[in-house]
Formats: C-alpha cells, sequence, structure tokens
C-alpha cells in the first residue's frame, strides 16, 4: 500500500474545506509554500495552515520551496505541520542541517528535497537527520506539469540509499502522478506519492485516492 497525499496547491481556494473533505481518505495533505525567490512563483503560508490546522486532523505534509527555509521551519511546525520538508537547493549544507534538527526539535518530522537537476548522491550527510526525502519530478514552482521519465532513475537511487542507510525514512515524490506515473514510481520505490491536479480532477476522489494506495 502506497501513502497518497493530495497536493492542495490545486484545490478550488473559494471551497479549501470541502475540497480537503473530498480526500480525507488519503494519508498526508500535501502544502506547497513558495516565496517567488526559491522558485518563480508565490503561494500559501502560515495564516492558510493554521486555518487548515483548525478543519483537519489529517497529517499536513508541508513542502518549503523557499529559501534560506531555517527561518521559518519552527514557525510552520508551530502553524500546525506534521511533516516539514526543506530544499537541499534552499541553502549551505549546514543551515538545512540546521533547519532539519529544528524541526525535530519541535517534535516534527524533518524532510529534505531535491530538483531533477540535483543528483542523489547529496542527499548522503542528511540521511541520519531525514524522516522523509522528497525527490521532485517536475521542477517545482507551478502545479500541472508533466512527469520527467528520467527521474525514475533517480527515484531507484534514492531507494537504495535508504535501504542502505538503515535509517527510517519516507521517499516522497511529487510533479506529475497519475495512474500511470504512479505505477513507476511504486515501482522504483516510493512510499508517498503526491498528486494535485490529476486527483483534484477526478469525479470520484476518494475511489481513485484508493485505486492509488493499491498500486
Amino acid at each position: 500500500m502506497k501513502k497518497i497525499a493530495p497536493s492542495i496547491l490545486s484545490a478550488d481556494f473559494t471551497r479549501l474545506g470541502e475540497e480537503i473533505a473530498s480526500v480525507s481518505d488519503a494519508d498526508y495533505i500535501h502544502f506547497d509554500v513558495m516565496d517567488g525567490v526559491f522558485v518563480p512563483n508565490i503561494s500559501v503560508g502560515l495564516p492558510v495552515l493554521q486555518s487548515v490546522r483548525k478543519i483537519t486532523d489529517m497529517v499536513l505534509d508541508v513542502h518549503l520551496m523557499i529559501t534560506e527555509p531555517i527561518r521559518y521551519v519552527e514557525q510552520f511546525c508551530e502553524a500546525g505541520g506534521d511533516i516539514v520538508t526543506v530544499h537541499y537547493e534552499a541553502d549551505d549544507e549546514d543551515r538545512i542541517v540546521e533547519a532539519m534538527e529544528q524541526i525535530r526539535e519541535c517534535g516534527k518530522r524533518a524532510g529534505i528535497s531535491i530538483k531533477p537537476g540535483t543528483p542523489a548522491e547529496v542527499l548522503k550527510p542528511f540521511l541520519q537527520y531525514a524522516d522523509l526525502i522528497l525527490v521532485m519530478t517536475v521542477e517545482p514552482g507551478f502545479g500541472g506539469q508533466g512527469f520527467m521519465l528520467d527521474q525514475v532513475k533517480k527515484i531507484e537511487q534514492v531507494r537504495k540509499l535508504i535501504d542502505q542507510s538503515g535509517y527510517k525514512i519516507e521517499l516522497e515524490v511529487d510533479g506529475g502522478i497519475n495512474d500511470g506515473t504512479a505505477e513507476l514510481c511504486a515501482e522504483a520505490g516510493a512510499d508517498v506519492l503526491v498528486s494535485g491536479s490529476y486527483l483534484f480532477k477526478r469525479a470520484d476522489r476518494a475511489a481513485e485516492i484508493k485505486r492509488l494506495q493499491s498500486i
């Protein structure tokens, strides 16, 4: 069974509570934060996360696509994030480690993400601090992009790194996930699949979530 994390970046924000309720059979809610600097787009932030926390007890999987995330990780933990993921490319190694340590000190799960152009090997120094690794299969910053097939090999490489490390780390994949690419990611070793536009366009979201979970 795979865990499914609907990305509310693709939800209708005029009725966000209803949208989240419609995917309540999923395992996580994926919450994308973009600052317009690290990625060329701006999305939601702390006030929206606080509001979402009030209406659901689902695991909130917060993906920080922001530069120098150490400045804000504690606030996102306090606002309701259960998993807070920072990007390897967003700061220097020591400060990324410090950010991940802060997340854990807040009693939350720490994640680290890599962009499509970043090799899997860079993750080795971070494995001991990570509860989750997020492999991006599109360029971060916009929803609705097509899955990059050349990233399947990287998913396999990250799976191998995790297995060899002996640490308990979930492998999450985000970007262009649909019924076909979900199978590719599952076969490559993914534990958690983030799905945005594909899932929120389904007429029966609950049925599609169950189908993806069974892959």
